[in-house]
C-alpha cells in the first residue's frame, strides 16, 4: 500500500486542503491512503471517520507535533495530548503509550531536528524524504540512514492539492486502522516510495 504519511487541511493554518479534495483526487495520486497530520491538532475527526472510505481510500489521523527541538508526525491515541512539551518529554510520552513518532522535514534549515534526539535513540523514525524540503535537505536526512539504525519514511507535507503524493510510503502489509500503521512503523515493514504517478482526476 502506499500512503503519504504528511498532509495538512485546513485545520492547519498553513493548510489549503479540504477532505473533499483529498477523497476526490488521492487514488488517481496512486495513493492507498492518506494520514491527516495537521498542525498541533487531531480535530480532523470530527469531520471524517477514520478508516476505509466508500472509495477505498484509508484514512488516518495523527498530527504535526512542533517543539523547538524539532516537528514530530505522531500517530497513537493523542487526541488530547498536552501541546508545548519539550521534545525529549512529548517522545517519551508517545513511546510509553504505544504510537510512533516520525521526525519530519528533520534536516530543514528553518526547523530542523535536534540530532541528539536520533543519535541518543528517543526517535528513530525519520521522514528520509519531504515534498517541500530541497534536494540537499532530503540528502542530509538520508545520511541519517548511513549513521543510525532508522526507520525510512516519505511524506509529502501537503498543503495544496498539487502537492498531494508527491512523497508518500510503501507498506508491505494492509494498513486498515491506526494500530496497523504503528505496527507496520515499528517493525520497519515500510520503505520510502516518492516516483508515484502525479495524475490529478479531472473529475
Amino acid at each position: 500500500m502506499r500512503i503519504d504519511l504528511h498532509v495538512h487541511t485546513r485545520l492547519s493554518a498553513c493548510g489549503e486542503l479540504e477532505i473533499d479534495d483529498i477523497l476526490n483526487h488521492a487514488r488517481s495520486c496512486g495513493l492507498d491512503g492518506v494520514c491527516i497530520t495537521d498542525h498541533q491538532t487531531m480535530d480532523v475527526r470530527k469531520v471524517i471517520q477514520e478508516g476505509i472510505q466508500e472509495n477505498g481510500l484509508c484514512i488516518l489521523f495523527g498530527m504535526e507535533y512542533d517543539t523547538s527541538e524539532g516537528d514530530f508526525l505522531i500517530f497513537g491515541p493523542f487526541e488530547d495530548i498536552l501541546l508545548g512539551l519539550p521534545a525529549q518529554e512529548m517522545l517519551g510520552l508517545v513511546k510509553e503509550q504505544g504510537g510512533a513518532a516520525i521526525a519530519a522535514h528533520p534536516c530543514r534549515s528553518a526547523r530542523p531536528t535536534s540530532e541528539d534526539l536520533i543519535r541518543g535513540g528517543y526517535c528513530n523514525m525519520v521522514e528520509s524524504f519531504n515534498g517541500r524540503n530541497s534536494d540537499e535537505e532530503n540528502q542530509l536526512a538520508r545520511q541519517w540512514m548511513n549513521r543510525y539504525s532508522l526507520t525510512e519514511v516519505a511524506g509529502s507535507d501537503a498543503h495544496t492539492l498539487e502537492e498531494l503524493g508527491v512523497g508518500c510510503t510503501w507498506f508491505e502489509i494492509p494498513i486498515t486502522s491506526r494500530a496497523d500503521l504503528i505496527y507496520a512503523l515499528r517493525l520497519k515493514f515500510c520503505k520510502p516510495d516518492f516516483h508515484v504517478a502525479r495524475v490529478l482526476s479531472k473529475a
